[in-house]
C-alpha cells in the first residue's frame, strides 16, 4: 500500500466559523487550497485542531467532501465517542475520495480497555480498507497504543501502514525504537509542533503533523525540509534547524495546551485571516494576558525569522523564502 501521504508537511487544519458560529465551509477549503500550494503534503481534516468534539457528524462530512471536491488531499480525523461514527467518518472518507485515515482511540466508554480499543480501530480500519491509515497515539485520549497491539492490529489490517506521535520526546523514541524501525513500510509521524528535530533525526519520521503551521506555513516547511537534511548527516542543516526550532519553541508550545485551538486562531488572525475571530462556543476565547502574551511572541519570532533568513541569505539550499 502506498504510505506516501505520510510524508513531508501536513497541516491539521482549524474550522473556521460564520457569524452564526458554524463552520465556514469556503474558508476551510481557501486555507486548506492555499496551503497545499505553498507546498504541504496534505491536510488533516477533522482532528483536534479542527475542534472534532464540537461539530456534528454531517458538519466533518461535509468539511472532507468540499476539501476533496476542491483537490486538497485529505486525511481525516475519526474522533468519536461512538465507534460507529467513528467508522461513518472512515467510510465517507472512501466514498469522497480522501487519501488517508487518522485512526482516534476510543474515548471516555472503555476508553482504557485495551480489547475495547482494538475493536474500535479494526472497525475502523476495516470500514476503509484501501486507505493508508496511522493510529494517532495522545495521552490526551487516556490511551496509549504499544507495539503489540500495533503489530496485532497490523497483521490484520494491512492498511495501517504508521504512527502518529503526540506524546512528546519519550514516547516518540519508544514509537521509534519498538513500532516504526522494524521495517521501511511502517512510517512515523511527529504529531506535536516541540518534537520536529527530534522526531526527524532521532526517531526517523518520515513527516510532521503541525498546528502552528497553519500560521506559520512557509517556516514550518522550511523547518521540514532541514531537519530532513539533518537526518541525513547535514552538519549545516541541523545547525539551522536547531536554530529554528528553539526560535519557534514557544509558539509550537501550544500545541501542546488545551487552549491550542484559541491560540493558533488567533494567529491566523494577528496574519489577516478574520475567519479565524471567532470560536463555536462564544465562552471559549484567550484572556486579556494569554493574548497579549501570544502577540508579543508572535512579534519576536517575526523580527528574529526576519534577520535571521537576512544572514543565511537564503543561501540556495533549496528552502522555502521568508515572508
Amino acid at each position: 500500500m502506498n504510505d506516501s501521504i505520510f510524508t513531508g508537511c501536513i497541516p491539521a487544519l482549524m474550522t473556521p466559523c460564520t457569524a452564526d458560529r458554524k463552520p465556514d465551509y469556503d474558508a476551510l477549503v481557501a486555507k486548506g487550497r492555499e496551503l497545499v500550494d505553498l507546498g504541504m503534503r496534505a491536510v488533516v481534516y477533522c482532528g483536534s485542531m479542527g475542534d472534532w468534539p464540537l461539530l456534528s457528524e454531517a458538519e466533518r462530512q461535509e468539511g472532507v467532501a468540499r476539501l476533496v471536491a476542491a483537490g486538497v488531499p485529505v486525511i481525516v480525523g475519526t474522533g468519536a465517542v461512538n465507534s460507529k461514527e467513528a467508522v461513518s467518518h472512515a467510510a465517507h472518507a472512501a466514498k469522497v475520495g480522501a487519501q488517508g485515515l487518522m485512526v482516534i482511540p476510543r474515548v471516555l466508554s472503555r476508553g482504557t480497555a485495551p480489547a475495547a480499543q482494538k475493536a474500535h480501530f479494526s472497525a475502523i480500519l476495516k470500514a476503509a480498507p484501501e486507505l493508508p491509515a496511522v493510529i494517532y497515539n495522545s495521552p490526551y485520549y487516556g490511551f496509549a497504543t504499544r507495539a503489540d497491539l500495533f503489530f496485532e492490529l497490523r497483521h490484520e489490517h494491512p492498511n495501517l501502514i504508521g504512527f502518529k506521535e503526540f506524546g512528546g520526546a519519550d514516547d516518540l523514541r519508544y514509537a521509534a525504537e519498538h513500532i516504526t524501525s522494524q521495517d521501511d513500510d511502517v512510517s512515523l509521524m511527529v504529531g506535536v509542533d516541540t518534537q520536529v528535530f527530534h522526531g526527524f533525526v532521532n526517531c526517523n519520521a518520515t513527516g510532521a503533523i503541525t498546528g502552528v503551521g497553519n500560521a506559520l506555513p512557509k517556516e514550518v516547511l522550511q523547518l521540514v525540509a532541514l531537519c530532513e537534511k539533518a537526518a541525513k548527516g547535514d552538519l549545516v542543516a541541523r545547525r539551522q534547524a536547531r536554530e529554528l526550532e528553539s526560535a519557534l519553541a514557544v509558539l509550537s508550545s501550544f500545541d501542546e495546551g488545551v487552549d491550542l485551538v484559541l491560540y493558533y486562531k488567533q494567529l491566523m488572525v494577528l496574519n489577516g485571516d478574520s475567519a479565524y475571530e471567532l470560536h463555536f462556543n462564544e465562552s471559549d476565547a484567550l484572556s486579556d494576558a494569554q493574548r497579549r502574551y501570544v502577540e508579543t511572541q508572535y512579534a519576536l519570532f517575526r523580527e528574529w525569522y526576519k534577520q535571521w533568513s537576512a544572514q543565511l541569505g537564503n543561501v540556495g539550499q533549496g528552502l522555502p523564502a521568508g515572508r
